[in-house]
C-alpha cells in the first residue's frame, strides 16, 4: 500500500498536528530531534531495544562513481568521509558476529559503491566461507561490471549464499536519471541484465516518489523487467523493494513512546532492533559500530568499537528514524 494511503500513517499525522497545536507556547520551545530523551512536545522519546543480531552491515566507504540526488549518506566521487574498510578490519567483526549470531546471520555490504573498494571481493569471500548469507547493494555500473569473473566464481563456489540488490530508482530512463544523473540508465540496465542472465540471486531497489501509486510503480517495473528479460518479480516486495522518498524539507513528526500503539507497530519490527553497521571514518584509527545504515556520521548513533558494545537501546532521535523506518516501514535488510 502506498505510504500516502496508509490509514494509520494519516491518522498519526492528524494526531501529531493536534498535539503540536495543543503544545504551542512555552511548552513548544524545544526544537524537534534536539533532545535524546524527549520530543519537542516533552513526551518520552520512542526507542528500540536490541532483540538479536540478524544483519551486520559494513559500509565499504562513501566514495561512489556517481552522485545521486537525495543520497541517504551523500556518497559521491569526492566524498571520502568514510574510508575504505580493510579486509582485516572486516574479519575481526566477522569473528565476533560468528560468536553472537551463528551462520544464519546476513552480512550486508553498502557504500558508496561497494565495488569501488578494492578489498570487496576478499571480504565477500571471507563472509561466504563462514557460511553467512551475503547481500551487496550496488548501482550495477562499471565498478561492478569490472568484477564479473570474480562474482561468477564466488556464486559458483557458494551457491544460494550471495545476493545482489541493484538500485534502479524508476522504471524509465527519465525518472532514474532525475535521481542518478545523466548517462546512468543504460550502464545500470546493462549490469542488471547481466546479473539476471548469469542467474544471481537478484533484487532491485526503487523509490516511492512523486504522485505514482505503488501499484503503478510495480506495474511499470514489471513491464521493464519483462521487456529486458530481467528475472525479478516486481510484485514481490522482497524482490522489488520500494523505499520511501527522503526529502530533506519534509517536516516529519517525532516518534514518542505512545506512537507505537497509535500506529499499530512494534519497536521490534524496526531495523535497529536486529541490525548494526560498521563504518571506518576518514583518518580514524579503527572502525566503529553505528545503529543504522542511514546514520553513519552522527556521533549520537555511535555504539562502540565492538559488536558487544553496540547491542543496547537506540533512541529514535533523527528525522530518518521517523521518515524511513517507523512511518516509511522500510528496512535495508532482507525481510522475513
Amino acid at each position: 500500500m502506498p505510504l500516502d494511503e496508509d490509514p494509520s500513517r494519516a491518522e498519526f499525522h492528524q494526531w501529531s498536528d493536534k498535539k503540536a497545536a495543543g503544545s504551542s507556547g512555552s511548552n513548544a520551545s524545544r526544537p524537534k530531534f534536539s533532545d535524546v530523551d524527549f520530543t519537542a512536545k516533552g513526551e518520552p522519546r520512542g526507542q528500540v531495544s536490541f532483540t538479536g543480531l540478524k544483519t551486520l552491515w559494513f559500509n565499504t566507504g562513501t566514495l561512489c562513481n556517481i552522485a545521486c540526488q537525495g543520497c541517504y549518506i551523500e556518497s559521491s566521487p569526492r566524498n571520502d568521509r568514510l574510508a575504505y574498510i580493510s579486509r582485516d578490519e572486516v574479519r575481526s567483526f566477522l569473528d565476533e558476529a560468528e560468536r553472537l549470531a551463528g551462520p544464519e546471520l546476513e552480512i550486508g555490504f553498502t557504500g558508496g559503491e561497494p565495488f569501488m573498494n578494492p578489498n570487496l571481493l576478499g571480504m565477500l569471500e571471507d563472509s561466504l566461507r563462514r557460511g553467512f548469507r551475503v547481500l551487496v547493494l550496488t548501482n550495477a555500473m562499471l565498478p561492478m561490471q569490472h568484477r564479473k569473473a570474480e562474482l561468477i566464481d564466488l556464486d559458483w563456489h557458494f551457491p544460494a549464499k550471495l545476493s545482489i540488490r541493484v538500485s534502479l530508482d524508476h522504471y524509465d530512463q527519465a525518472g532514474h536519471e532525475k535521481v542518478r544523473g545523466p548517462k546512468t540508465w543504460h550502464p545500470a540496465l546493462e549490469g542488471l541484465r547481466w546479473l539476471s542472465r548469469e542467474g544471481f540471486d537478484l533484487s532491485v531497489a526503487g523509490r516511492l516518489m512523486g504522485d505514482e501509486s505503488e501499484n503503478d510503480l510495480r506495474a511499470g517495473y514489471a513491464s521493464l523487467f519483462a521487456r529486458e528479460g530481467v528475472m525479478v518479480s516486481a510484485w514481490d516486495p522482497n524482490r522489488l523493494i520500494l523505499f520511501p522518498e527522503m526529502a530533506d524539507n519534509d517536516d516529519v513528526p517525532e516518534i514518542s513512546q505512545s506512537c507505537w500503539e497509535i500506529l499499530g507497530k512494534s519497536p521490534a519490527d524496526i531495523m535497529c532492533a536486529t541490525s548494526r553497521m560498521v563504518v571506518k571514518r576518514k583518518e580514524a584509527m579503527r572502525p566503529v559500530v553505528v545503529s543504522c545504515t542511514l546514520l553513519p556520521y552522527d556521533s549520537l548513533f555511535e555504539m562502540g568499537t565492538t559488536l558487544d558494545q553496540s547491542l543496547g537501546t537506540v533512541k529514535l532521535n533523527h528525522p530518518h528514524c521517523s521518515r524511513f523506518c517507523v512511518l516509511g516501514g522500510a528496512s535495508c535488510s532482507h525481510k522475513s
